[in-house]
């Protein structure tokens, strides 16, 4: 048991993170910084409202789409989190959450787009995700199943 807790230790002290902020800050670069670039699109889209969209259907508004993502990405884990934080790192540990938290906005920015790239329509809904995008998109049917298990 004290083998696994190594490993962990290990990957959830430097290399998983340090990977994430590397893939951040490439992916922040190759999309021009659209974190930044797209605020005034994104107060635009969140004013929309909804109504009927192209043949009388209904539609979900850009801020209820909003919300559901807001609620699928913070739990209570995260509020946790940031009190753990503050009480350990005092209140540098807000500078360095928000800086973080603005450079990992270009990795949901690509996680999105790739869902929406990749999606395929299923019997009654959209199928999609990280699964789909990597069988799809990488062409590596392996990596998904990997992913999905």
């Amino acid at each position: 048991m004290t083998f696994i807790n190594e490993i962990n230790d290990i990957l959830w002290t430097y290399i998983l993170i340090i990977m994430l902020l590397g893939c951040a800050v490439w992916f922040s670069i190759r999309t021009r910084f659209v974190q930044f670039r797209m605020i005034r699109e994104m107060i635009v889209l969140l004013s929309e409202s909804t109504g009927k969209g192209k043949h009388a259907e209904k539609h979900v508004s850009s801020f209820q789409a909003f919300a559901i993502s807001i609620a699928s990405r913070v739990g209570t884990g995260n509020l946790a989190g940031v009190a753990t934080a503050i009480a350990i790192g005092g209140p540098g540990a807000i500078f360095w959450m928000w800086v973080i938290a603005l450079l990992g906005a270009s990795s949901a920015f690509i996680e999105s787009t790739l869902g929406q790239l990749y999606k395929i329509r299923g019997k009654d809904s959209f199928i999609g995700g990280p699964a789909y995008y990597m069988k799809k998109g990488l062409k590596q049917p392996w990596m998904g199943m990997l992913f999905a298990v």
